[in-house]
């Protein structure tokens, strides 16, 4: 699939078949997520994959709201960003700082390439001829998701993927495209001065 397709194609897909995603898919998914930029090569990103019963356990400890037909998504990605890893390789020799101040980041990158990962990964999903739905998970359940899947405590859960095949010829019904349009180009971008 050529590139402008693929950013045209990717939409948020709230409904899913049951038909499984191949081994192959999801780690041509995952691979492309780790190719994304990172601030000083930090790679501060993790991923965490679900499948089969592991979805349940991950929806049983998180209280969040999603449309239930997502649940169906026969994959389930749980994307972390880990600022130590950043503080980290900034507090190296070639980097210049000699500590590992977060003060010294206007923007918390962790994040910045973390959310680039997950973009990575929803347009492989789409190159792959699959759906995929980002959507958050709230602080209260950072603790719980940790114990449940075992993740180090420095690993902050910014969202999760749910990837399938998806169940949906248009726009789901409920979802924000239908009820508001794209910012116009002309409003979104501009040239040379404000």
């Amino acid at each position: 699939m050529e590139f402008q397709d693929v950013v045209r194609r990717r939409r948020m897909v709230r409904r899913f078949t049951d038909e499984p995603v191949s081994d192959e898919s999801v780690r041509r998914i995952m691979r492309n997520a780790l190719r994304g930029p990172s601030a000083g090569y930090s790679q501060g990103q993790a991923f965490l994959v679900l499948r089969g019963e592991e979805r349940a356990r991950f929806y049983d400890s998180v209280r969040l709201w999603t449309v239930e037909s997502v649940r169906t998504a026969p994959v389930l990605v749980v994307a972390f960003a880990v600022k130590d890893a950043y503080l980290d390789r900034y507090a190296e020799p070639d980097k210049g700082w000699t500590d590992r101040s977060e003060s010294r980041w206007p923007v918390p990158f962790w994040y910045v390439d973390t959310g680039m990962a997950v973009l990575l990964a929803l347009q492989t999903a789409v190159d792959e001829g699959l759906g995929a739905v980002y959507f958050g998970i709230g602080a209260d359940d950072f603790d719980r998701l940790r114990e449940e899947f075992g993740v180090p405590a420095d690993h902050v859960p910014i969202g999760a993927i749910a990837i399938g095949h998806g169940d949906e010829d248009e726009i789901a019904e409920g979802a924000s495209p239908r009820t508001r349009k794209r910012r116009p180009f002309e409003k979104a971008v501009r040239f040379g001065h404000w």
